[in-house]
């Protein structure tokens, strides 16, 4: 089982990759850890996942909307949005990387 990830190789294949914005890098039944990356106008298209989960802001701006508020995102912020939840970010004007865990696997 791997121990040490390095998150900036996971940051350049999701930019290498039109198709993906977030890369999921531990996937284990009491735990998932993984980087999100949104441009500038990218749609985060995220449903509501079935664990809690933390969103650990690294750099960038915008919003989280959780329920029917808008948070503003800013570096070093962090969030908890509870399983069955509808979430997803937007209106960043800069590049967006977060760092997200699930309690439980990313399903």
């Amino acid at each position: 089982m791997k121990l040490e990830f390095d998150t900036n190789d996971y940051l350049n294949e999701i930019k290498n990759n039109n198709n993906e914005y977030f890369h999921t890098f531990i996937n284990r039944q009491s735990l998932a850890a993984g980087i999100l990356f949104l441009k500038p106008g990218e749609h985060d298209t995220q449903e509501p996942h079935d664990t809690d989960e933390i969103y650990y802001i690294i750099r960038g701006n915008g919003y989280l909307k959780i329920k029917q508020k808008d948070y503003p995102v800013s570096e070093g912020k962090v969030f908890f949005v509870a399983k069955n939840v509808r979430h997803y970010f937007f209106g960043n004007t800069k590049d967006l990387t977060v760092l997200y865990f699930f309690g439980g696997s990313d399903s």
